[in-house]
């Protein structure tokens, strides 16, 4: 992974986990319960675009360097990794 998308991602993720931590503590002071589940979705939909750039990373340096290095094995490899990747993504 690049440092900049690690960096970027670890960032995203410290934010995630104060939003995390504020929704226990929505629970736990009896906060309304649609105020929850929307934090929930935001950090859902936070969470899912930290997948979104560590896959479009992925994409850049693994998935193209398979297909630029012409190992057949390599190739088949990678692209099954990814369908698999996006499949259980979509459950």
């Amino acid at each position: 992974m690049r440092d900049e998308i690690k960096s970027s991602c670890q960032k995203r993720l410290k934010r995630i986990e104060g939003q995390v931590r504020g929704i226990a503590d929505m629970i736990a002071a009896d906060r309304y319960c649609i105020d929850v589940v929307t934090q929930i979705a935001a950090a859902r939909a936070a969470l899912r675009r930290v997948e979104e750039e560590i896959l479009r990373d992925h994409v850049v340096h693994c998935v193209e360097h398979a297909i630029t290095s012409g190992n057949k094995a390599d190739q088949r490899r990678k692209i099954a990794e990814l369908m698999d990747v996006v499949s259980r993504a979509e459950r």
